[in-house]
């Protein structure tokens, strides 16, 4: 305030008076500024499907497995978790935003993304999806851009997941890394994503079932009940709160571009036919697990020369 009053208004104070004026003038925020703590903003949402958060994790990114993301902001349910070759791809993150709208039935109030360009198609698709409604929220307000520091939800509970799951995989691949056996090539990543793709999917799909059945206590930085994710996103009148969604007719999601896009899960449709051709021909079965994962791409690594 001091270099305020001199820079702007040419006024020379002393600093003892302006400190003095302060604390008559806003003794609460001088209160505040002193004790130099840090104040969280409350999280409010008003019923299940009112803000989905999307977003991409890159943690495996390094070992060429991309992993997309979204959670409801209300329950807290998450409502895919798919890992693949990239989550760069607009046309990729618009898939699976299109699959799980067609296994709800509902468009949600709001979406809210980063800037990335990935989102946008997603984004164009939730905006002409919501453009015939009618609430405060319709047509181009119900998407919403931010930065990935202010998407707290799905950000938040990436901490979660590297806790819980993806630090096995992170320690997993260094060790294959730090042992020779993994060089960052992009033939090293499609080999990688062959073997243990299926085998990451089904971690994570294990992972939200237990998450979106176990129960979250009340948190004190946000208005939304505590309780099971699933219970809070599929009966949110017992909490007190309504379906904030809108129903979507099949006939609406038809008239949607065709975003569909074809992706080997390795990354790569040659080296994904090799790699099936190499299958094949030494009678190798898929693996089930981490360890017959590594088994495998140690013996693809071998038969390929990589």
């Amino acid at each position: 305030m001091w270099q305020v009053l001199k820079q702007k208004y040419s006024l020379r104070v002393k600093r003892d008076d302006v400190m003095k004026l302060l604390r008559e003038l806003n003794p609460r925020g001088c209160e505040r500024r002193s004790r130099r703590r840090f104040t969280r903003r409350t999280y409010h949402s008003m019923g299940p499907n009112y803000m989905w958060h999307a977003d991409g994790y890159d943690k495996l990114k390094p070992f060429g497995v991309a992993l997309s993301g979204c959670i409801d902001g209300f329950s807290r349910k998450v409502l895919w978790l798919e890992c693949g070759p990239t989550n760069n791809n607009p046309r990729v993150i618009a898939q699976y935003f299109l699959k799980c709208v067609r296994n709800l039935g509902v468009i949600p109030m709001r979406l809210r993304t980063d800037c990335g360009t990935e989102n946008g198609i997603m984004a164009a698709i939730q905006c002409t999806l919501r453009h015939h409604h009618h609430d405060y929220h319709s047509g181009a307000s119900s998407h919403m851009y931010g930065t990935s520091m202010t998407n707290q939800r799905i950000e938040a509970w990436w901490s979660i997941l590297r806790k819980g799951r993806s630090q096995f995989w992170m320690e997993l691949f260094a060790d294959l890394r730090d042992a020779g056996y993994f060089n960052g090539s992009h033939e090293h990543q499609c080999l990688l994503r062959f073997c243990f793709i299926d085998v990451i999917q089904k971690d994570l799909d294990e992972c939200v079932r237990l998450w979106n059945s176990h129960r979250i206590r009340p948190s004190r930085t946000a208005s939304c009940p505590g309780g099971v994710p699933n219970e809070l996103y599929y009966l949110p009148h017992r909490f007190g709160s309504r379906d904030c969604g809108f129903e979507i007719e099949q006939a609406e999601l038809d008239a949607v571009p065709e975003t569909n896009l074809s992706i080997a899960p390795c990354g790569d449709q040659n080296m994904q036919e090799y790699l099936d051709f190499a299958m094949e021909r030494n009678d190798l079965q898929k693996p089930e697990n981490w360890e017959t994962a590594s088994e495998l791409y140690m013996k693809l690594k071998e038969y390929a020369q990589l």
